[in-house]
Order: structure tokens, then sequence, then C-alpha cells
């Protein structure tokens, strides 16, 4: 049967459980030069309980059931935040040295050895052990008696503590996302022998691991190179191939050599220098503890391995507010040492009927420092004018929460995700380990494709926001190619203001848009290479385009120009002439907007000249961000209206209902992310990438 003509429940029945999502997440910041007294602020009257504080919301589910004899005692994995005693999570912005950067890094990973020296003993007085410390994101995994955690909760070194959780997995690509435009791919120069192909810096990809001999994977070209310069187990199986089969399609998106079937599938981004970091076991399942252990590394390795770009097509769902979530702390300490991450957003846009769902992004996703990717499905045409958001692609807004001393839930309610890019049923390598093929290939027969018989060139399809995620890191890696000296927050604004909005959809849905690799890098051109420090700076060496567009096979694509935040987004040309001070390392670009009471209003210290800012979430009429109609205004994102109780006798903490009639809320499908809609491994049933002749 044809992959493009899978039916829906063939789709819904293949992957219940097989898929990843990515969240993001963000710390209290209170800078040496500016302090978050401008960023959200709770009313006086929603005061988070300090007892409530410190542990995730499930984990304190389980202890109360404890207390009430409703479950057995019995030991429990965790992970715990470390109190941090240097101002490394605080907005520094571009006023640190990159050796005063060092030094403070360093200083945190010191005073975390010593508190987890205290920890090993308090943990040892309850009965529990220390598994790992993670010294540079100041984060412990631990296991003890359930009992005992409330116990622990009470010693100063502990700032919070999280349940161990599952994460899960989730060339027409150069064509339809404008890297094989005129003056993009060839270097823009007059030089043939020059190409704009990645290669600045290694990328990690955080996977199921890689198969370093597929020939997608290999220089091909002269001597036979593998692209993975280095691979690390953290799964405990001490084995770095990819038997599961979908680290190594992740990586075949931005780093697929052309040498094979004419560059039919050759990734945005061929050039790039691979890290193998394999959290994923041999059926695509893992740990919180696994992924950050390699994000522990991927931060104490950055220097030694020049590592430019993360990769996680993986997550798990979001319980925790991103100021809680070990995985958005963890995310977070990464982005802070210069390094641009990209997260899927996930895989949990539909219910078994078809119908839409909201607030389903996963974590790290929901993070606001990293960029979270939603799937979009070209229909398997160069063309953009056909393209729409993969039904299955997470919507937001997000939904970790804080729960208030009255017992309500506070949620995050952040518009994610950032951008779109291609996700639907996309042709990548189809990994083998020892002479055996990977284990979604066995199981879902149907992806395989291609008349290969050489299992080093051998095919398949995959969907999802996992597939999407590695082809905005292979821009990310384009840009970082393009200038050396980009902050991950400017890479990551330039991405979101040169993406094409598509027509009807909300930015919840969508964020700025679709990815537009030819928008980007033409941008970053003209990019000065010394970047300013101070806010209002001129950011350009030349003028922007008269014609913010791109050229897609005859047809003007136009240019977001906007930038998504938290409840809202700014726009207009001053993004990209001037020097924002959100740019800066150390800083969020939700910061720029805070939100206080009923509005959000434009920072002063954080954004400059003359921009507009749109409050709520928009849906789009397929030109500028800015254009469409008001979806669901900031108010009702960042407020707190007086809870009440549903019909299923679900705590509603906002209430908010949608066009659709879908209720955005913690409601019964969505509540603890046990109904989520089953994955689109997949994808959608529609035309598709086609195999090579």
């Amino acid at each position: 049967m044809n992959i493009c003509k899978l039916n829906k429940l063939g789709a819904y029945m293949a992957l219940l459980g097989l898929t990843i999502q990515m969240c993001a997440f963000s710390v209290t910041a209170q800078g040496q030069l500016l302090r978050k007294s401008e960023v959200e602020q709770l009313p006086a009257n929603e005061t988070v309980a300090e007892a409530q504080s410190k542990i995730a919301p499930d984990l304190a589910e389980q202890t109360d059931k404890l207390a009430r004899g409703a479950r057995s005692d019995e030991w429990q994995k965790v992970i715990i935040q470390l109190k941090s005693d240097t101002p490394l999570n605080e907005m520094y912005g571009n006023t640190m040295s990159v050796n005063e950067q060092k030094q403070m890094f360093a200083a945190e990973a010191r005073k975390n050895i010593a508190k987890a020296g205290i920890l090993l003993t308090d943990l040892r007085i309850v009965g529990g052990v220390i598994k790992k410390s993670y010294n540079n994101l100041g984060l412990v995994s631990a296991e003890l008696p359930l009992s005992k955690i409330r116990e622990l909760l009470e010693k100063d070194e502990v700032a919070y503590i999280s349940p161990e959780r599952d994460v899960q997995s989730f060339q027409h690509i150069g064509s339809t996302t404008g890297w094989y435009n005129p003056g993009i791919s060839d270097g823009g120069d007059t030089d043939p022998n020059t190409w704009l192909a990645g290669g600045v810096g290694h990328i990690a990809v955080i996977d199921s691991g890689i198969d370093d001999q597929h020939y997608l994977l290999n220089w091909r070209y002269g001597a036979t190179l593998t692209k993975v310069k280095y691979s690390k187990d953290f799964t405990g199986q001490n084995i770095t191939g990819d038997p599961y089969g979908h680290g190594s399609h992740v990586a075949s998106m931005f780093a697929g050599d052309p040498s094979l079937n004419n560059s039919a599938y050759q990734g945005v981004a061929p050039a790039s220098n691979l890290i193998n970091l394999r959290v994923l076991n041999s059926t695509g399942l893992g740990t919180t503890s696994n992924l950050i252990a390699a994000l522990d590394w991927t931060v104490a390795n950055k220097t030694a391995w020049n590592i430019r770009v993360v990769n996680m097509s993986l997550g798990t769902a979001a319980k925790d507010s991103y100021k809680n979530d070990p995985l958005c702390l963890a995310a977070r300490r990464v982005v802070n040492a210069g390094i641009v991450v990209v997260a899927s957003a996930g895989n949990f846009g539909r219910d078994l009927l078809g119908n839409k769902l909201y607030g389903t992004i996963g974590s790290p996703g929901i993070e606001p420092s990293v960029i979270t990717v939603g799937a979009a499905n070209t229909m398997g045409t160069d063309v953009r004018g056909d393209d729409a958001v993969a039904t299955y692609s997470s919507r937001g807004p997000t939904r970790g929460y804080v729960t208030l001393s009255n017992g309500a839930r506070k949620y995050d309610n952040l518009i994610k995700p950032d951008l779109v890019a291609p996700g639907n049923k996309l042709i990548g390598a189809r990994g083998y380990y020892n002479g055996t093929e990977n284990f979604l290939a066995r199981t879902f027969t149907s992806l395989r494709t291609g008349s290969a018989t050489s299992n080093n060139e051998k095919v398949m399809y995959l969907s999802g926001t996992s597939m999407a995620a590695p082809i905005v890191s292979g821009a990310a890696s384009l840009l970082i190619n393009t200038n050396p000296n980009l902050t991950p927050n400017l890479v990551k604004a330039i991405l979101m203001y040169s993406a094409q909005p598509l027509p009807g959809y909300s930015t919840i849905e969508q964020g700025a848009g679709e990815l537009n690799i030819d928008g980007a890098v033409r941008i970053a051109r003209l990019v000065k290479t010394t970047l300013p420090t101070a806010n209002g700076s001129a950011l350009l060496k030349t003028a922007l385009p008269a014609s913010q567009s791109s050229n897609f096979w005859g047809t003007a694509v136009y240019w977001s120009k906007g930038i998504v935040t938290n409840h809202g987004f700014i726009y207009g040309n001053d993004l990209m002439n001037k020097w924002q001070g959100m740019y800066a390392n150390g800083v969020l670009l939700s910061d720029s907007t805070p939100f206080s009471g009923s509005s959000i209003t434009k920072s002063t210290t954080l954004t400059s000249g003359t921009l507009s800012l749109y409050q709520g979430v928009i849906k789009n009429n397929g030109v500028l961000l800015s254009d469409g109609t008001l979806y669901l205004s900031a108010n009702a994102m960042g407020g707190s209206p007086t809870p009440f109780v549903n019909g299923q006798g679900v705590l509603i903490s906002d209430g908010v209902l949608i066009s659709d009639g879908v209720l955005l809320s913690d409601g019964v499908l969505l509540s603890d992310g046990n109904a989520y809609s089953t994955q689109a491994l997949l994808g959608d049933n529609t035309n598709c990438m086609l195999p090579a002749p």
C-alpha cells in the first residue's frame, strides 16, 4: 500500500505511545542590570504556598494518596533541583564576558558538587540514594521511599523535587524551505566551490542513537567518512547505534548527504558535524534523567567540541511550570551557555476522532528559551501555497502550572510553538543495527520506501514534529555558518521574523509561521559581524530589502516581520534594524513583553525603536503576522479568573473557550497527559514526498 494512502485508523493504531515531544523552560531572573520586576508577577492573592512550590503537582498527589492510605509506600525515582547560590539563572544579558560566564559556570558546578555531598547524607538518613549528580545543571537524580519525600523537602539545599518521567520519541526539504533558492545554498557569491551547508561547530543530536554507517550520514565524495564525530550512550545499554531507528532519520533531516540518489534526500545542512548522544533505548523510551545527563554533558563539553546547536526530537508530557520543570531548567542552562536549543512541540494535536486539541505542547518544548517547532504538511510539493499545519502537531498554549495557596492552578499559558517546519511523511535514513533493520521499520512495514538493496542506502518515511525540529536545527546551523557571532536569541528571532504565516492558523498552532531559510539567511548576512551591545544600536550593515519577502517557485512568500513572545507578539522593521536587549544571552525573548494585571507591555530596556505590540493570539490571514483577527486575548492568557469546577469535577483555572468549542483548560482529555491523542508516526493521509526514481 502506498504510504501516502494509509487510512487514518492504521495511523492511529500504529503509534500509541511511540512519539516524541519536547518542552522548554525558564527560570526566575533577577539580573545584574535588568531585574525581572518587569516580568509577569502573580497578584497578591495568588502567592504560591511554600509546601506546594517545592514539589511537582503529580508527585504531590502521590504523596497525598499515601498519607490517606490510598496507595502503598514504595520507592520513587525523582529529579531534585538544587538551590543556586550564583546568579547563573539571572538576566546577566550581554554585560558578562565569555571568561566571566565560564567562571560563573565553574563556580556553580563547584557549589553543586558540595550541595550534592550534603544531599547524599540527607538521603541516607531517609533511606534513599543518589543515582547521579548533574553538576553543570544543578540537578540530581535519586531514589527514595515515597513516604520520605515530604521530609526531604525541608532540606535547605533542595529547591524542587519532580518525579522521574518517561521520555519518548515523536529532497524536497531543501526546495520547500528555500535552501535551494538562488544565492542561498550556493553561498551567494561568485565562487562555485563555496556552499552554505553548515559545518561551523557541532550539532548535538539527543535521540535514540545514530547509524553512522548509513550513506546519508557519511561524506561519500572522496574518502568515506562518517559525519558522527563523537557518540555517547546514556541509556545504560552501552551502545551508540540506533536499533530503534528514530535518531538516524532525525539526523538525516539536516545532515543528509547529497551523494545518495542524486541529492533526493539531502538535508538542509549537509556539512554538519554530529555529536550522537543516545537517551532513548531500543524501543524508543527513555527517562528524564537520561536526557538531563546528556544536557549536562553538553554544557561540560560545549567548548571542547564547539557545540553550537542541540536538537531534541523527544520529550514528555508537561506538568510543572517551566519555572520548575527539570527538563526546562536543564535546557535553559544549555541556552545560557550560548547554545541554540531546538525542541519538537509534540504530536498530540488531535484526538482519536480527529478533533483539535489545545494545550498539548510537551516538555521541554514549554521552555521559553528554546525554539519549539511544530509540523507543517507540504503535501509533497515544493511550492508553499498548499502548505498546512499537520493535524497532529501539538498546539499551545503551554499548560505547565504551579499550585496556588487556594488550591487553584496557575498556568503558564505561553504562546507556543515558535514556528513550524515540514514534518509530514518525510523520507530519511532507515537505520540498521548490527545488520538488523530498526524497530520502527520492522514494526510498521509501510514506512519502508525506495528501491535500495544495500542496508546503507535504504530509506523510510517518518512523520511528526520530531522530523520538523531537525530541519529548524539545520537552519540554525546555516545562520551560525553565515555569522558565527549570532546569539541563540537572535537566531530564534531571525527564524521567526522571516517565517511565512500560513493562512487560517493561529499563533498557538504555527507560532510566527513556516520556516523560510531563504529569508533567514538573507537577514543573517546583513547582521554586523561584531554584534552591538547597547539596546537600540544599529544591528545591520545595510538596509533590509524593500520587499521583505522570498520568491518560492515564482510566488512571493512574505516574512512575518514579527516575534512571538509570552502572551502576544511584537512586530516591525526595527526588530532587525536595531539591537534589541532581548537578544542578549541570559534573557528571554518573552521578557520583552511583561504581563501585569490584565495586559502586556513592551519592556523599555529589552526593546527599542518603532515596534508594535499585539496582545494575545491572532488567527492569521496568510500575509503579515500582524494581520488577522484576535483569537484569544492576552488577558485571557495571562490572567487568572476565579477557579470553578466543570461538569466532570475537574478544576478549571481559566475557563477560556476558543472558537471551535474545545475547552482550553486542564479538562478531562488533557489533564494529566494520560488521554492524549495517539501519535502520528505515519502522518496525515495526504500527498507526500516521493522516493527517488
